[in-house]
């Protein structure tokens, strides 16, 4: 009868991974080619005008520098939020 062996792998500690990063920095030959992203243009939005004035009052309101700023704020978390849930409903749907 023969048996398995079970090779538990494990990670190296962080570490480790300083201490084999460090040993390979020096080593053009152990990196990937450097990989270019360009930064994606700012885009344009149109809201109207009521819409406009009612943020400009709420980002006075919450000390903000200017209406733009504090629209991309709420935006972005907006966006961020959306993100989660829509990776929760992903979640839940393949288990």
């Amino acid at each position: 009868m023969s048996t398995k062996k079970n090779k538990k792998t494990t990670m190296p500690d962080q570490e480790g991974i300083d201490r084999l990063v460090i040993s390979q920095a020096a080593d053009d030959s152990a990196w990937e080619a450097p990989i270019r992203v360009k930064r994606s243009k700012p885009a344009s939005l149109a809201i109207p005008g009521e819409l406009a004035a009612r943020a400009a009052f709420l980002a006075r309101l919450h000390r903000e520098a200017g209406v733009a700023q504090w629209v991309e704020r709420v935006v972005r978390e907006r966006v961020e939020i959306e993100e989660f849930a829509f990776t929760e409903a992903k979640k839940k749907l393949a288990s």
